[in-house]
């Protein structure tokens, strides 16, 4: 039961044209680095993402975005990265805009065989559009359909040859949910231990969800902004 694949490319390798693929991360934060570069040297486009945003130019998603590899692009924000906003507005990349919450659920529920689930969230907004709308203890919910994904692209910190994953503070964010959602996980982890070396108790995705490991190298893990004002003068860093 060794999942351990040797390469980035490997673990892509079998990912085609036209494939939905979710990537995990929050921004910058908790990518799959090194599988998201390999994807784009594979240069297969057609793709529908699913992630919480695109990254920033040329960084990240970024850069499937600048290849023209990404079709369409289901995620809750568009900010940070101007080739994003400039594909959607201009009508070039199709764009679906969730909820950051309902996005969560959506993911959720397609990992747990829900395939809908009522919310308020977007209720008389344009996320309404075009959905069924029920009330429900005289409040009104929107149905919203599950998210699932053909390949599952996720960062740990840990993982076992087995699969089993542990995450490290804010980098967790979107990944676990996301191992459970797609027909393939693969899960890139920056320390690769052997079986019996986590804790099972510590374990948050179990290997039952991860069907291939490939341990990743040279991690860069930018961030979008270090500050958002000048450091007033003579302030400590």
């Amino acid at each position: 039961m060794n999942k351990v694949i040797a390469t980035a490319e490997e673990a892509v390798a079998d990912i085609p044209a036209g494939a939905t693929v979710m990537i995990g991360g929050f921004g910058l934060c908790g990518n799959p680095e090194n599988l998201i570069a390999a994807l784009a040297r594979r240069g297969v486009g057609n793709l529908v993402i699913i992630s919480n945003n695109a990254g920033i130019d040329d960084v990240g998603i970024g850069v499937l975005l600048a290849a023209g590899q990404i079709r369409k692009m289901i995620a809750t924000y568009v900010g940070e990265n101007k080739k994003f906003e400039e594909l959607a507005r201009s009508g070039q990349l199709e764009t679906e805009l969730v909820p950051q919450g309902t996005f969560a659920e959506r993911i959720r529920a397609g990992g747990a065989g829900i395939p809908a689930f009522y919310t308020p969230a977007g209720v008389g907004t344009v996320v309404a559009e075009g959905k069924e709308q029920r009330d429900f203890d005289g409040q009104r919910y929107l149905m919203e359909r599950w998210l699932r994904a053909d390949f599952a692209l996720i960062k740990a910190f840990r993982g076992d040859r087995w699969g089993n994953l542990i995450y490290r503070k804010t980098a967790r964010n979107f990944n676990p949910v996301m191992a459970t959602a797609a027909r393939v996980t693969i899960a890139e982890v920056e320390e690769l231990v052997a079986p019996g070396e986590i804790d099972a108790e510590a374990v948050v995705t179990p290997g039952i969800f991860v069907h291939r490991v490939v341990r990743g190298a040279h991690y860069v893990k930018p961030i979008e902004r270090r500050t958002t004002r000048p450091r007033p003068e003579g302030a400590r860093p």
